[in-house]
């Protein structure tokens, strides 16, 4: 009998602990947004697999927190690239109260949602959006850990007048936040250089057919053209400037086109050739980590690398060093350390000025070498 008290004493101990180890693990979760439905749809997914990346490695490191152990998962939301959606899927976090955001992909869609986040006190880390636009606002909730269309724009711009000694440039934008911004940067940029802008034409990002805007740039003989928009319009565009004989005109853009994918979408298109982009950050090669989590990725996803998910990867350890630092998950109370913030990521050492604009940010040029994009610095 007094055997069989001691076991079931024993049993209801070793039950009792079994509950409080359940207990003493939290689940923080970190919100992604991003286009993963639609024609930017491998940007989205590429954005969404970097921060799966970083869950899965943080569930690694067994994490305490405020005395518990944290298991992080994400919750993973689809804006369709669109500001609507956009805004509708940050809220959606904000009632889900995650304990921070990743996103979104596009500047059109990131500056709303930057003011529902503000509202609700949850902050956010872009790696993709970069309309300068985004910080202005002064929102405490808003990091961004890439080089802005300041950078981009202009460095292309540089380059295009400096590198390549070009004289005459046509415009064309899609009107989204994003495309407009970087095209007014270059624009700028280009004039006070010496550039003459021959004509400036628009879209949009939903445009397949660019005939008739293509056929009214060529009557003007450009040496340039710049396009501030995304490769589903790029590819396309790429081909139809072939078939119009456009096939000397050296063809501008930022981030948004700076993708493998175009490749695909010029569907053999020579002027791919004539592409020179930017984006914000060095290339994989130069990145402090870049070269061993790309074959990380590679292994994971298949096929699937695009620009931003190295960025989305470091912006989900960006939030949880905070999060560390603080030694809470409470985004009221370790959100101001995102502002002190001195990590080393994958793709740089992350910090941040006033704005919550990325310290000292770097751009890389690239080209399309044998179909495959190449950095050019």
């Amino acid at each position: 009998m007094q055997l069989k008290l001691k076991l079931t004493v024993a049993a209801a101990i070793a039950a009792v602990a079994s509950m409080a180890s359940a207990q003493e693990t939290q689940v923080v979760k970190i919100g992604h947004v991003a286009p993963v439905s639609g024609s930017q749809a491998h940007y989205g997914k590429d954005n969404e697999n970097g921060v799966r990346m970083a869950i899965e490695e943080l569930n690694t490191q067994n994490i305490v927190i405020g005395g518990k152990k944290i298991k992080f998962e994400i919750q993973a939301e689809d804006d369709a690239a669109d500001p609507k959606q956009g805004t509708a899927a940050a809220q959606k976090l904000c009632d889900s109260k995650v304990a921070g955001v990743v996103g979104h992909l596009n500047s059109g869609t990131t500056i709303p949602a930057s003011k529902v986040y503000n509202d609700c006190g949850i902050p956010h880390v872009t790696g993709a959006a970069t309309n300068p636009n985004l910080t202005k606002p002064g929102y405490n909730t808003t990091f961004r850990i890439i080089a802005n269309d300041n950078a981009l724009g202009a460095g292309l711009a540089f380059y295009a007048v400096d590198g390549l000694k070009l004289k005459t440039v046509a415009i064309i934008d899609d009107r989204t936040a994003y495309g407009q911004g970087v095209a007014e940067v270059f624009k700028k940029t280009a004039e006070a250089k010496g550039m003459k802008v021959v004509d400036e034409q628009f879209t949009t990002d939903k445009a397949t057919d660019f005939m008739a805007i293509l056929t009214a740039i060529k009557s003007k003989n450009p040496d340039a053209i710049f396009f501030g928009g995304m490769d589903p319009q790029g590819g396309p565009m790429l081909r139809q400037m072939e078939q119009l004989g456009l096939s000397k005109t050296k063809f501008f853009g930022g981030d948004g086109i700076c993708t493998s994918e175009i490749a695909k979408l010029a569907a053999g298109a020579k002027t791919l050739e004539n592409v020179v982009c930017a984006e914000g950050g060095s290339s994989i090669q130069k990145m402090p980590g870049g070269t061993a989590w790309k074959a990380k990725y590679d292994a994971k996803y298949p096929g699937q690398f695009q620009v931003y998910s190295p960025y989305t990867y470091d912006a989900t350890f960006v939030l949880v060093d905070a999060m560390k630092r603080a030694n809470s998950v409470d985004p009221k109370v370790y959100t101001p350390l995102l502002k002190s913030a001195k990590f080393k990521g994958i793709t740089s050492e992350i910090s941040f000025d006033k704005a919550g604009e990325l310290n000292n940010p770097a751009i890389t040029l690239y080209v399309y070498k044998d179909g495959k994009k190449t950095p050019l610095n």
